[in-house]
């Protein structure tokens, strides 16, 4: 596929994006052998890497969407967790693994990640196919990391700009012309 024409370039390609979601279906194979873990995808963005995750691994998983917002007083986060789509599955004692698309700050999965604690989780482990640690801002770890990436603008496999792009093949930076409007 060609270079789409708001992209500057291509920053993971399709074959890089495959290899990596492969390597992290095994590990979390290996990591939760004998457990039906709870797959829980941050929508909108997560929702093709989630989606090419869980067949990549070999376990009977459960999978569950959660909407969730940070917000706070003017245009910066203050962190507080605000749910859109809230879980309808129940997570006591259950193993739950948060797929994220990509970590930035840190602020609202540091909370999601304390609100699903207070829910009773076996544990809770955090897979994001993206790191942007520049950005980061709360103390959050990922369990499961796909690529650390510099601080762009990222578009494509799920990520968007203006609810455009998610279904581009590869991961790529836009144009800065396109947002800086």
């Amino acid at each position: 596929m060609k270079l789409h024409k708001d992209a500057e370039k291509i920053l993971i390609s399709e074959a890089e994006l495959s290899a990596k979601v492969k390597e992290l279906g095994e590990q979390i194979t290996r990591d939760f052998e004998g457990k039906n873990p709870v797959l829980v995808c941050i929508l909108k963005g997560s929702v093709v890497f989630m989606a090419d995750l869980m067949r990549a691994i070999d376990l009977d998983v459960d999978i569950d969407f959660m909407v969730v917002s940070s917000y706070g007083a003017g245009t910066s986060s203050k962190g507080h967790v605000k749910i859109v789509k809230d879980l309808s599955v129940d997570i006591h004692n259950r193993h739950v693994i948060i797929i994220e698309d990509i970590l930035d700050s840190g602020n609202t999965l540091s909370n999601l990640i304390k609100l699903l604690d207070c829910r009773g989780a076996a544990s809770i482990r955090l897979c994001a196919l993206l790191n942007k640690p520049d950005r980061r801002t709360a103390d959050v770890t990922l369990d499961y990391e796909g690529f650390v990436i510099p601080d762009e603008f990222v578009i494509g496999y799920g990520l968007d700009y203006n609810e455009t792009y998610r279904n581009l093949p590869y991961v790529a930076i836009l144009k800065e012309k396109i947002y800086a409007k």
